[in-house]
């Protein structure tokens, strides 16, 4: 006897993150993972778990690393919001501020995750068309809606977008809630959160994936004014209370009580990152036209050689980096920084595979 219980079930487009490779041989350039380990006090606290930790529950309000994110970044810890990665953070940020009838704006070349939230969700959105250099129309921002939200550096490209352009975002829109997604921005540019306390709409979200190596803690918060933290934890505790564990509280908070080791490693990245630029434009790759990236990967694509014949070839070899077979990116691909051992194996492979595809 067959039922109708299909009907009613909720059917999403989910989203699809870079291969996961199990391979001891592989050289993993596609997920933006830092490829450095994380601070030496994380791996002291993560050892030094034991079995309380496990069978207790964590702290619903993660106190402990709520208030070391206040005293890191000088705000209250009323203004802080933490959860299981940014992408926890951002989807919690969607349910709580996204709930209006006008669409919700973010750009067309963007972290894909946000249309399958807004899909998820039922959130009326439109997607906003960067320029021809895949930069963003802060114009384009200036209309009535229902929320806004972007990357900055953007996802995939890499390029930042000014302060400024992004205060005149957030000022042109005071009825609804700008989010600037800056899980890049420490690898360069200026962050916004100087703004947090002059714009009762703006919530600024950052991650531990990537410049402070625990992608596999999940780690984010968000910083904004207390009435937009407040209402994330209304809508949290109205969900799952218990979002981060035990062990992820502790590491998150010893990762910030090492700024030099913090700094050590991202200057180690930004140096293979601008070294990686002269290289593969020798190869002849270039990024998009005027742009440079500003985060802990490269946005290029190859002068004679379509990019998913290179990604397949490179794939063969068991080297991994992001290829998007979407409109007007379908040329590009998105390289994560290694260390220059793994940079080194992905420029002998490319000169190898370009020699092979010369017509």
């Amino acid at each position: 006897m067959n039922g109708n219980w299909r009907d009613n079930i909720r059917r999403v487009a989910p989203y699809v993150p870079g291969e996961q490779t199990m391979s001891p041989r592989a050289v993993k350039l596609n997920t933006n993972e830092n490829p450095y380990p994380p601070a030496p006090e994380v791996l002291q606290v993560i050892r030094e778990s034991n079995d309380e930790g496990l069978r207790k529950y964590p702290d619903p309000d993660c106190r402990q690393l709520i208030h070391a994110l206040a005293d890191y970044h000088g705000v209250k810890p009323s203004q802080v919001f933490v959860g299981v990665g940014s992408d926890d953070v951002l989807a919690m940020a969607f349910m709580t501020f996204f709930c209006g009838s006008q669409p919700v704006l973010f750009p067309d070349i963007s972290y894909a995750f946000y249309e399958v939230w807004a899909e998820m969700l039922r959130i009326p959105y439109r997607k906003q068309p960067l320029d021809d250099g895949f930069r963003l129309k802060k114009e384009d921002y200036f209309q009535k809606n229902g929320g806004i939200v972007f990357p900055n550096p953007n996802a995939p490209t890499g390029l930042l977008e000014p302060v400024s352009a992004i205060e005149e975002i957030v000022a042109a829109n005071p009825e609804s809630v700008v989010i600037i997604d800056e899980a890049y921005i420490d690898f360069g540019g200026e962050s916004v959160l100087s703004l947090v306390d002059k714009y009762d709409n703006l919530l600024v979200t950052r991650t531990y994936s990537k410049s402070r190596s625990l992608a596999g803690m999940r780690i984010g918060y968000a910083i904004g004014q207390e009435e937009l933290i407040s209402s994330m934890l209304d809508v949290r505790n109205s969900y799952n209370s218990y979002t981060m564990n035990q062990t992820a509280l502790a590491a998150g908070t010893a990762a910030l009580a090492d700024e030099s080791y913090f700094r050590e490693t991202l200057s180690k990245i930004i140096r293979t990152r601008e070294d990686a630029k002269e290289r593969m434009r020798k190869l002849g790759f270039s990024a998009p036209v005027g742009g440079e990236s500003f985060s802990n990967f490269l946005f290029l694509a190859h002068e004679s050689v379509p990019a998913g014949l290179i990604f397949q070839k490179l794939r063969e070899r068991e080297i991994f980096v992001r290829y998007f077979n979407k409109p007007r990116i379908d040329n590009y691909l998105r390289i994560t920084i290694g260390t220059p051992e793994q940079m080194e194996i992905l420029y002998d492979n490319l000169r190898e595979i370009l020699k092979e595809t010369e017509v």
